[in-house]
């Protein structure tokens, strides 16, 4: 595991290049490599599919099992808007694609792929189905050949270790837990500034509003950079390592003229391309953990991803507060640098590319380097040929606004999503509120508070993990995904939590209250959005599989922006109106939100009848 992590992180590819491929070499670079005979010799191929439509006219009446993406033909081709195979495609998956079952065992899809290439909701079903089997014994993959001669690079077996599926638990964590330091240090750098706004004011001399552009402008940076971000992750021939690598190194570097400035409209600037260039973490890093985790097994990993992303503007102020008191304000941003640095260091020898389109594209570069033989091709590599600028700018920028304005259900929950967030942001200008001038705590001392909000994620996390373990997956296994809306049933219960302990926070912030009153109320409205975001988060795949990532960018891009803007409406709002009247009018459009969960959760079947982007 060691040696292949290496040689596929970034410090391995470098060496790779700098040696010219003598060092960290893959088995087909390996001398008395035996190349599979499906790849080196032509007539074998052609036996083998010929002993695979034998075995299927034996067995016709087995369902089909779609491989892997990558064996794939291009969807745009086959596919009629319906979403309805064509019949001679549907022939060939059926002749090709069971063979492989009986034959070879089962493709093993990333998460990623199975939502791409879930065109109706039998087809998610099918990939729930696949996620839910048991690994069979290695097989042989037998690759596809289409009509124009072209041989489909594919996994050479169905354990193909190269495979991010296929990799040990071990490997999957070290890959993992980097992605999670990676996506904690990104948030916890936007409201590690908040406690030096007080010695901004001072030393340039502006308004605590201006302060607090350096905390807005890194928080609607990091919604606008994964529109960018994420439909570059997605081109097979970049993969997913480089955008990391490049914008995170630019991160670190920005670190230390942002602690060294000496204007404001400087930094507020500076804090915007940190927030930019941070936020490929935001647009991939859920892709990441797609590529090597099934659809079973993916919202335990996706939950510990929420986890670092609602932790870490809450630690923050945590490890900020005590400094900038000690020291003066620079010294969060300095901090900032001590724990990003680290990490894009072990990024560099220990992240390997985990996308499965770039794997296999440069495997057939590798295969036809060997064989000489240029009809081998990935999937990705023809798929590649045919992207068009035009296609990526309508992913990436106009179909998540298209789809918010156009379907009422992507609609709400991009509100509802961003509403709650956006009073999440809202708490680091009105703690300060009431723990310092109510309470009368330090700066440090008001940072702890924050702890609360972990406190929450925990105590949401174990409750989400039991719930997964003991009710969603046997449901799954015994009767299926069923529908979407199944996957709202906790929002019906906990979306009930946010305004209660919106309420307990508001009321309870008086000095002739004990504060410890007002925390318990953070805790319970932290279990109630992180709750309700796990749910909407495994809702919407479900509902629109082809436009996950769409939706997911737009998504982003509404929660950052509204809490953009929360970071200055929310001190003008609680100082006018008091902490308590001001967190009771946000509390009050919270409980709007609860209706709209009941309307989607009993008739969310009707809208996704009437609209043109869920999966039917």
């Amino acid at each position: 595991m060691a040696n292949a992590l290496l040689r596929d992180s970034p410090f391995g590819q470098l060496v790779r290049y700098a040696t010219n491929k003598r060092l960290f070499k893959y088995p087909e670079e390996e001398e008395g490599w035996e190349c599979p005979n499906t790849y080196s010799k032509p007539d074998a191929l052609e036996e083998k599919l010929a002993e695979a439509n034998a075995a299927n006219e034996a067995s016709a009446s087995e369902d089909p099992v779609y491989p892997d993406p990558e064996s794939r033909l291009e969807e745009d081709k086959d596919y009629g808007h319906t979403g309805t195979p064509h019949s001679s495609h549907l022939d060939h998956l059926e002749g090709i694609h069971s063979a492989k079952t009986q034959q070879s065992g089962l493709s093993r899809v990333g998460t990623r792929g199975a939502l791409q290439k879930s065109i109706t909701r039998a087809d998610l079903e099918q990939q729930f189905t696949l996620a839910s089997m048991e690994r069979g014994p290695s097989m042989p993959v037998i690759p596809e050949k289409l009509d124009d001669g072209t041989i489909l690079v594919d996994w050479y077996t169905t354990d193909d270790p190269e495979n991010p599926q296929n990799w040990s638990l071990g490997k999957k964590a070290v890959v993992s837990t980097q992605i999670y330091l990676y996506t904690l240090a990104v948030y916890m750098g936007s409201a590690i500034y908040a406690p030096s706004e007080l010695g901004i004011v001072v030393q340039f001399g502006v308004s605590q509003q201006v302060a607090a552009l350096g905390l807005s402008m890194y928080v609607l940076a990091y919604g606008i950079g994964p529109m960018l971000w994420s439909p570059i992750s997605e081109m097979p021939l970049v993969g997913r390592n480089p955008p990391y690598m490049i914008t995170y190194a630019l991160f670190v570097i920005l670190l230390v003229p942002t602690a060294l400035v000496e204007n404001m409209p400087g930094l507020a600037v500076l804090r915007f391309l940190l927030g930019f260039f941070g936020s490929p973490c935001l647009a991939t890093g859920g892709a990441s953990l797609q590529d090597m985790f099934s659809l079973i097994k993916l919202p335990y990993v996706l939950s510990l991803w929420a986890f670092a992303a609602t932790c870490g503007p809450s630690l923050g102020p945590i490890i900020s507060g005590f400094s900038v008191v000690a020291e003066n304000w620079r010294w969060s941003q300095w901090e900032l640098l001590w724990l990003a640095g680290p990490i894009w260091i072990s990024m560099f020898f220990l992240l390997p590319e985990t996308s499965s389109s770039n794997i296999l594209l440069r495997r057939a570069r590798r295969l036809r380097a060997l064989t000489g033989d240029n009809r081998l091709k990935s999937q990705s590599e023809i798929d590649q040929g045919n992207l068009k600028l035009s296609a990526l700018i309508e992913e990436s920028l106009w179909r998540p606004i298209q789809m918010m304005f156009l379907d009422p259900a992507v609609a709400f929950t991009a509100v509802y999503t961003a509403l709650i967030y956006g009073i999440y942001y809202s708490f680091f200008e009105a703690f300060p509120i009431v723990y310092i001038e109510m309470y009368g705590f330090n700066i440090g001392e008001q940072g702890l508070t924050f702890l609360s909000i972990t406190v929450g994620v925990l105590i949401s996390i174990s409750t989400y993990w039991a719930y997964v373990y003991w009710i969603v997956e046997p449901e799954i296994r015994t009767r299926g995904i069923g529908a979407p809306e199944r996957r709202l049933i906790p929002a019906l219960f906990v979306s009930f939590l946010c305004p209660i302990g919106l309420f307990i926070f508001a009321w309870a912030s008086n000095p002739s209250v004990h504060w410890i009153g007002s925390v318990i109320g953070i805790v319970v409205f932290t279990i109630g959005i992180f709750l309700i975001i796990q749910c909407i988060f495994l809702y919407l795949p479900l509902t629109y599989p082809q436009y996950a990532a769409s939706l997911f960018a737009g998504n982003d891009f509404a929660r950052s922006t509204l809490a953009c803007g929360a970071i200055h409406f929310s001190t003008p709002l609680y100082r006018n109106l008091g902490v308590g009247r001001g967190v009771s009018l946000l509390a009050g459009l919270t409980c709007g939100c609860i209706f709209g969960v009941f309307v989607l959760f009993f008739y969310g079947d009707k809208l996704r009848a009437r609209s043109k982007f869920a999966a039917k």
